[in-house]
């Protein structure tokens, strides 16, 4: 059976589950050094399967944040998707907040060894935000980290904080998984690149997709917190991945649309097609100009 089979009989049983199971929190903090150095090195791989989502979140968070002065990125982990970005927008300076030392000791060794100068990692709770001014901030990005909160109360924490820094009009771009219906579907989509990535990561990643919350939860939060800022986006049929965005899209650069697409090129064949299936179903979702 091929892959695409596979993924849409997953995708169908999803769609007609109709029973959810309960959220499963994982720790707020990922700190152990195994899990640290596994999750770091599979996505600073420009030729893995971390490849596609990385060079998807870096384009659609420049669509959202580029020309601004002051980003903050909430759970920067290893700096990894942060540098990728910075990359693009180097007039932009970054603050990445991370509550784990060794996500922190990690990152900070990353930037110095990729030469980036506009990044800087603090320490800081992404529920508190202690040190940053209200309203100084013009673009809040996060990929991958609001899941680690332990419950919808700490995310609306979250939110209200992201409201108190950010500028009017700041961008946004806050990309996470979302939570499936069937245990099912949880199963397939962590194991089905397992035999390509570390067995750490492939378990962190089915403990992410039952630590996820659902689109409707993000709604009704985005709608009291930072209503008309941002759109809750869902792939279609499955939200196997849910973002948040700003509705202007503010690349203006020719150089900077034409560099996105040198980046996709240089992708492998296939991880072209699995950008652009990615690609469809955000598409299908509402979400599209990722210049990619």
């Amino acid at each position: 059976m091929s892959d695409h089979l596979k993924l849409g009989l997953a995708l169908a049983r999803e769609a007609l589950a109709r029973n959810g199971f309960s959220r499963q929190p994982e720790p707020m903090v990922m700190d152990e050094a195994e899990q640290v150095n596994a999750y770091a090195d599979s996505g600073r791989q420009d030729d893995g399967v971390m490849a596609v989502s990385n060079l998807f979140h870096a384009a659609h968070a420049t669509t959202a944040i580029s020309g601004a002065k002051k980003v903050i990125d909430l759970g920067c982990g290893p700096a990894t998707q942060l540098v990728r970005i910075a990359r693009l927008n180097p007039d932009t300076h970054f603050i990445g907040v991370e509550l784990s030392p060794n996500m922190i000791g990690s990152a900070r060794a990353f930037i110095r060894n990729q030469g980036i100068t506009n990044v800087e990692v603090i320490e800081g709770d992404i529920t508190r935000l202690d040190g940053i001014s209200d309203q100084s901030i013009d673009g809040v990005i996060s990929t991958m980290t609001l899941h680690h909160l332990p419950s919808l109360g700490h995310l609306k924490t979250c939110f209200q904080q992201i409201r108190r820094v950010m500028k009017p009009n700041a961008g946004i771009y806050l990309a996470d998984f979302g939570r499936f219906k069937s245990l099912q579907t949880v199963q397939f989509f962590a194991h089905m690149h397992e035999a390509t990535l570390p067995p750490a990561v492939v378990q962190d990643y089915e403990y992410s997709l039952k630590a996820a919350f659902s689109p409707s939860e993000y709604r009704e939060i985005v709608e009291a917190e930072i209503p008309g800022a941002a759109t809750v986006h869902a792939t279609f049929m499955a939200p196997f991945m849910v973002i948040i965005k700003s509705p202007t899209n503010r690349v203006t650069d020719p150089a900077l649309r034409q560099k996105l697409k040198t980046l996709r090129e240089v992708l492998s064949p296939g991880f072209q097609r699995d950008l652009d299936d990615l690609r469809l179903f955000f598409r299908l979702g509402g979400l599209s100009d990722d210049f990619l």
